[in-house]
């Protein structure tokens, strides 16, 4: 007998939120359609549901029950690409693997013939939970019999359970309350003053007054939970990697040729990609030289792309900045594609001078001709001294501008990449302290000390901070160190 398994991941769109902000569990979180305070409360968390906020409450109402509300959106693009990648994951458990296409966070799987692999399905559906457990979700995984009948029971119960027969499925289906299922709300209400709460009493009334009465949509769902109406698994077919390969009767050691020979094999792979509805967004390289073996190169775009020139340039711009250090034997491409997004046409809008597709395309050029790290943007993080307050880290895309109004304009601190020594300041300094040559002329106002004391824990740090002001206007920032008694410069102040 065919064996059916549901996974849910309840509230999926709040678990990837949860995921990107660790930091608020335990605090009152929401998932709301849009970041203003008009915004409306999709999905909350347990705490929230304590502060009586419900979701399709407005955010700013929600704030007024708890201060303490944690909220943001999530794009359905985050999502569809966290459902890929789940998906992905499962077919290491089953072959057919089957995500709903209406609910992200639900996935049918064929749970048949398992059980000489596993044991039994029940260690097969634990050690799948082991596995999403291990990713940061939370799910629930029935298994049984029938599509409707596991999904429903995933809506209504948590943790891992396994059916032994349909009688036993049937039987927990019976007792699904409604309100946990796909159902118009006032289907449910109107249902709910007859007495009519679980699926038992809603599979009791007549089949033809429930679609006179309900519609079709309400009809439907009593024809699966009777199981007049099932569907069977429907799985998602994975694609095949899109590569090409060609192996050299001679050694190659021509730049000019060898981009001629990938042009040849990048363009079928463009025009099977457009047939597919997809776009590159990144592509391999890989040489095989004649001495030194397998070599790969990492080619990505300023934005996924269909066009060659564009590939092309990036390419022969990456070989120009490596160079080929021996003869080519073999070369292959393989292609990472995407489902492009649809953007929404923008009308009456205006559109701003500069074009970040361009600046995206200059950066792509730059880490084609330069390497990975040569595009790179500043990250706050943790630490206790200044110049450990930030590091780097790589910049895929820029991001359209979204500038904070201020009320006030503010000064910034310009650190520089290491501290400048200044030299010892004496104790009589008859013409002021000059800490900037003579054009800048001497300091005239000192403000401080900032101390910054501590890293005990790794070498002892004692710094005295202060703000120097000379004639003609420049505000440095300085430092005494008084564990190796010197001053020194750590940047200035625009």
């Amino acid at each position: 007998m065919d064996r059916t398994a549901s996974v849910e991941l309840p509230a999926f769109p709040l678990q990837l939120l949860l995921k990107q902000h660790p930091d608020w569990r335990g605090h009152p979180v929401a998932v709301v359609d849009r970041d203003t305070p008009k915004g409306v409360l999709l999905w909350v968390n347990e705490p929230a549901r304590c502060a009586r906020i419900r979701t399709g409450m407005r955010f700013a109402t929600a704030l007024s029950l708890n201060a303490d509300l944690r909220a943001a959106e999530v794009p359905e693009t985050a999502i569809n690409r966290a459902v890929n990648t789940i998906t992905k994951g499962l077919h290491s458990h089953t072959p057919h693997v089957e995500p709903a296409q209406s609910e992200p966070g639900v996935f049918w799987l064929d749970a048949s013939g398992l059980e000489g692999l596993y044991g039994s399905l029940m260690q097969w559906a634990s050690g799948l939970e082991g596995d999403l457990s291990a990713q940061g979700f939370r799910a629930t995984i029935i298994v049984g019999f029938r599509r409707f009948a596991t999904y429903a029971l995933a809506k209504s119960r948590g943790g891992v359970h396994l059916l032994s027969d349909p009688a036993e499925e049937q039987r927990a289906l019976e007792q699904v309350p409604l309100d946990r299922l796909m159902i118009a709300p006032k289907t449910r209400d109107a249902l709910a003053k007859l007495g009519v709460l679980t699926l038992g009493q809603f599979l009791r009334l007549p089949p033809e007054g429930v679609r006179q009465r309900y519609g079709p949509a309400t009809f439907a769902l009593y024809r699966q939970a009777s199981g007049d109406l099932s569907l069977p698994l429907q799985p998602e077919r994975p694609l095949e990697p899109i590569m090409a390969r060609a192996a050299l009767d001679h050694v190659e050691t021509d730049t000019e040729r060898l981009m001629h020979l990938i042009e040849r094999l990048l363009t079928p792979l463009l025009d099977e990609l457009a047939g597919r509805g997809q776009v590159l967004d990144a592509l391999r390289l890989l040489f095989r030289f004649e001495r030194l073996g397998l070599h790969k190169e990492h080619i990505r775009p300023a934005a996924p792309t269909l066009d060659a020139r564009q590939l092309l340039e990036l390419i022969t711009l990456r070989l120009a900045g490596t160079g080929l250090p021996d003869g080519v034997e073999e070369v292959r491409l393989l292609i990472h594609a995407v489902t492009p997004e649809q953007r929404q046409l923008e009308l009456l809008t205006e559109h701003p001078r500069r074009s970040l597709d361009a600046a995206n395309r200059s950066l792509a050029r730059v880490r084609a001709a330069l390497g990975e790290q040569a595009v790179v943007h500043a990250r706050l993080r943790a630490g206790h001294l200044p110049e450990n307050g930030f590091d780097w880290g790589l910049l895929t895309k820029l991001e359209p501008a979204q500038p904070r109004p201020i009320a006030h304009r503010r000064l910034i601190r310009r650190l520089y990449r290491q501290p400048i020594p200044l030299p010892p300041r004496p104790r009589q300094e008859p013409d002021g302290w000059m800490l900037h040559g003579l054009e800048q002329g001497p300091v005239v106002r000192v403000s401080g000390p900032y101390v910054i004391a501590g890293g005990w824990w790794i070498r002892p740090v004692h710094r005295e901070y202060h703000f120097a002001e000379t004639q003609k206007g420049e505000l440095l920032w300085v430092f005494y160190d008084r564990v190796r008694r010197r001053w020194l410069v750590h940047g200035r102040v625009e």
